[in-house]
């Protein structure tokens, strides 16, 4: 499987990080400049601390990459974090960097686009927007972590996240709420 990871300047780089640990596929990275900023303000790590997660990294200004395109074939796109700005652009289908040009490669082509929103409240021109992919196939997936499994530290908080992710996109992972119920 081959999946491409966008992170933008939204808040969250923890979930986008223990995805791409644990995510068992070939994996892309595309990060926004404010995405570069954001990952050092939060976990002081650089775009170079991820690399070994990722097969390659391409910059969201190089249009040429080739997944700009929708003869480079991907199985998903999955943008953690995904600020709103991005996704008021991607619904507006206005392509002009690496990450909202995928995400339009990934609508036209109905590839798997999951888009892990970080932003809160959300007005009613997010909430539009968000429709308006839902509607065009994406999956709107805020980053809102459960607490029905009693997570004792943020690590625990943050794989239950990613693990729905996981799940979306085709992999097993013990996510049942109450998985004694199902023996």
């Amino acid at each position: 499987m081959r999946v491409i990871i966008g992170m933008t300047g939204a808040s969250g780089f923890i979930f986008g990080i223990d995805l791409l640990r644990r995510l068992q596929a070939e994996k892309y990275l595309v990060m926004s400049k404010w995405g570069r900023y954001t990952l050092k303000e939060e976990t002081g790590l650089t775009e170079h601390h991820l690399a070994e997660y990722v097969k390659r990294s391409f910059s969201d200004e190089d249009l040429a990459a080739p997944f700009s395109s929708g003869s480079t074939p991907f199985d998903a796109y999955v943008i953690l974090p995904c600020s709103s700005s991005t996704m008021c652009k991607i619904a507006s289908g206005i392509g002009d960097t690496l990450t909202t040009r995928i995400a339009q490669v990934a609508l036209k082509e109905r590839r798997k686009l999951i888009i892990g929103l970080r932003e809160a409240p959300l007005s009613t021109i997010h909430l539009e927007q968000a429709t308006k992919l839902s509607q065009a196939g994406a999956i709107i997936m805020p980053i809102a972590p459960a607490f029905y499994h009693r997570p004792q530290t943020i690590d625990e908080m943050v794989e239950q996240f990613t693990s729905k992710i996981l799940s979306l996109l085709g992999f097993e992972t013990t996510l049942a709420w109450k998985p004694e119920a199902l023996e």
